[in-house]
């Protein structure tokens, strides 16, 4: 089952300056990681109940990337956390919903998978499991 609300990503062209930003604005600390798979560079700011993720690409050809290119800076989709991905990922396909490639690994040793946007009113919706 969906347990909480993990995290909110935004996609950002200047991470550094972005992280700055919301580490003033929300009184919080930021660590950076590097996700190759997902070809992103995040700094995640832990809150007390989930996290803010600043996404941005590490190269020109990816998701990101893209995304910036087409909408620029802004919400690009929210995570929410499951205690087993895979029994989700059935669940929620007997629900009728559609996803994005396979469970794969995400930041902080987490477990990912992306719901489609059509499947949930076009809004991108990572499930994730696992992690620090």
């Amino acid at each position: 089952m969906v347990l909480a609300i993990d995290h909110i990503a935004i996609a950002v062209a200047d991470i550094e300056s972005a992280a700055k930003r919301y580490s003033e604005a929300l009184g919080a600390e930021v660590r950076f990681e590097t996700v190759e798979s997902e070809g992103v560079r995040v700094a995640i700011i832990p809150l007390k109940n989930a996290r803010v993720e600043l996404i941005s690409p590490i190269n020109e050809t990816g998701s990101i990337a893209a995304f910036l290119q087409k909408k620029g800076d802004g919400l690009h989709h929210v995570a929410l956390r499951t205690d087993d991905i895979g029994a989700e990922v059935s669940r929620m396909k007997t629900c009728g919903l559609e996803f994005l490639g396979d469970v794969r690994g995400g930041s902080e040793n987490t477990k990912i998978i992306f719901i489609h946007p059509k499947s949930l009113n076009r809004v991108l919706v990572e499930l994730c499991s696992g992690g620090e």
